[in-house]
């Protein structure tokens, strides 16, 4: 007997759920705590950015910037 093969949820799709829920549905701990989440969650996508700018800025010093 074959499993169900696993759904895919693509790229960054919970994130556009999430921002379409209902947020009438939700108390104000419950707020606070999505808020606090979604501001870790904003943390580390910069802390990404800032290490993806810092290998980028290394990789142009060492080969020389690319035309612009």
């Amino acid at each position: 007997m074959e499993e169900p093969a696993e759904v895919r949820v693509g790229r960054g799709q919970r994130l556009i759920e999430a921002i379409r829920e209902d947020l009438e549905l939700f108390g104000v701990a419950e707020l606070e705590e999505r808020i606090e989440v979604l501001q870790s969650e904003i943390a580390r996508c910069q802390a990404q950015i800032d290490r993806k700018r810092a290998g980028r800025a290394a990789a142009d010093a060492l080969f020389g910037a690319g035309p612009s």
